[in-house]
């Protein structure tokens, strides 16, 4: 079963268990994954299994992001309502890789492409391979953030 799969199985099950906050989420996640089908004209062949969880993982920021301007404002009752749709949607995610998992992949990448001092220029290039290697795995901004802390130095 793949991950779309589960979310229309998961739908199902909220919604027999009247659960509406889980439901809610769940058909917010479904309706963001039909509008990226139609924006990448592929409404009839569906979503690669990498495309479905860069949806998610799009989703999961913007709950991040929503939570931290929340907790600014001083809105703890909101942020606690989109935390729990984060860990909701966090379910569909793989296991992302620790920090420290992410550093060690980001040396052995700049080894691999023979780089030793990394300069401002080598970057994009680093991440790229980074991200590659990694997939959907590591945190992109935390790939960012090690990788500049390295050419930094």
């Amino acid at each position: 079963m793949n991950t779309e799969e589960k979310l229309t199985a998961d739908i199902k099950s909220a919604m027999l268990a009247r659960d509406s906050e889980k439901t809610e989420t769940l058909k917010g996640l479904k309706s963001a994954l039909l509008y990226e089908k139609v924006a990448l004209g592929k409404r009839d062949e569906g979503l690669s299994e990498e495309e479905v969880l860069t949806v998610f993982k799009r989703e999961a920021k913007k709950r991040k992001d929503a939570i931290e301007l929340y907790k600014q404002g001083d809105n703890e009752a909101s942020a606690q309502k989109e935390q729990t749709e984060l860990t909701l949607i966090e379910q569909y995610l793989p296991e992302m890789m620790s920090e420290e998992e992410t550093e060690k992949l980001v040396t052995k990448v700049m080894s691999d492409l023979g780089i030793e001092s990394p300069q401002r220029s080598d970057t994009g290039r680093i991440i790229g391979a980074v991200k590659k290697e990694a997939g959907a795995s590591a945190d992109p901004a935390t790939i960012a953030k090690i990788v500049s802390s390295k050419v930094s130095q």
